[in-house]
């Protein structure tokens, strides 16, 4: 794909030498890309219009527009459908906090993981997002409430350090000061355990959170739940962990889904909280949503509390997720999954 809102500012400037054209005309036009989110070159008004023509021909714009969107009448969420130029459907979550404008954004269409909790792995993978498309979910949620989103979190459809390169040029760019300029301790990276891309993400030095999804404290148990669990042991995972935060000095996030009867249990409580003790972390519980490809249950209250109870207990900063958008199907991948049946794909 040769898309222009995935270039950064020196590979613009090169552009725009091909061009005969003045290194600025790479800061004006990365500003209309990346600040004023404007991705129609007619409305570019300080760059020529013979610039402009050129441009239209050998790099036109990917467009993406929003196919749906649901809100939600308890918090507020809001969850968006977008379709993407060839006509594929991912998903966007905007959560609204006290401390600002949050958005769940996909790095993939589908995903090829496996995780059996998760909906939006049905489908297996279909092909990576580009950094511009990542890109414009943030902008085209920006420009239809008109209110800027100020952190990031890289946990819908796919598998963000599957194609790490794709996912460090998006970090650039959001991050760039002539952009919108969000800063790195903003933006949540998600893995399922991928072990050398956390060491690789770990020897660049970034500042994002990364979160590591666990849901189990045996490889026994986590292999019955996640397939990548055949590949990267636990002791794998938090060894590359540890190495993250040595080198970060950046605290972990280990997600934790709640399945009734398969991860819940005071023992499973007490092995993680082995596992953990001494690691520079926290753990966020989520009870699993129900999904009716699946035949997991969430976590009854009672056992939700005495696992949060028994992980404190071992000196582990737990904390349980609101779950947003419980009336939309906020979930991720199930309101994908419904839209593309009912289009009889």
């Amino acid at each position: 794909m040769n898309d222009i809102t995935s270039k950064d500012l020196t590979t613009l400037q090169e552009l725009m030498k091909t061009y005969g054209e003045s290194a600025f005309r790479a800061k004006q036009l990365f500003e209309w890309l990346h600040k004023k989110m404007i991705w129609d070159y007619d409305e570019m008004t300080n760059i020529p219009h013979g610039l402009r023509e050129k441009l239209k021909q050998d790099y036109p714009i990917i467009q993406m527009k929003i196919a749906k969107k649901y809100t939600s009448q308890l918090d507020g969420t809001i969850k968006y459908l977008f379709e993407l130029q060839d006509s594929h459907i991912i998903e966007g979550v905007l959560m609204r906090y006290k401390h600002g404008n949050s958005i769940c954004i996909s790095s993939q269409v589908g995903c090829r993981m496996g995780c059996k909790f998760c909906a939006s792995t049905i489908g297996g993978l279909v092909r990576n997002l580009s950094a511009g498309e990542m890109l414009a979910q943030i902008y085209k949620v920006q420009e239809d409430i008109k209110e800027r989103i100020s952190n990031i979190v890289i946990m819908g459809s796919g598998e963000p350090l599957e194609k790490l390169d794709i996912t460090m040029q998006f970090i650039q760019l959001i991050n760039s000061k002539l952009g919108q300029n969000i800063g790195q301790r903003h933006i949540t990276l998600s893995t399922c355990g991928l072990v050398p891309a956390i060491y690789e993400l770990a020897d660049m030095m970034m500042q994002v959170t990364l979160a590591v999804s666990l849901h189990a404290p045996t490889d026994e148990k986590r292999k019955r739940i996640m397939p990548i669990a055949h590949k990267y042991l636990i002791a794998d995972i938090l060894k590359a962990c540890r190495y993250y935060t040595e080198k970060t000095s950046r605290r972990i996030t280990f997600e934790y889904a709640l399945i009734e009867g398969e991860n819940d249990t005071e023992e499973d409580a007490r092995e993680l909280g082995k596992l953990l003790s001494g690691l520079l972390c926290h753990v966020n519980l989520i009870p699993v949503n129900q999904v009716e490809e699946r035949t997991y249950k969430s976590s009854h209250v009672s056992s939700i509390e005495k696992f949060m109870k028994l992980l404190s207990a071992y000196g582990i900063q737990t904390t349980l997720r609101r779950k947003l958008g419980s009336d939309i199907d906020a979930a991720c991948g199930q309101l994908r999954n419904r839209y593309i049946k009912e289009r009889g794909e």
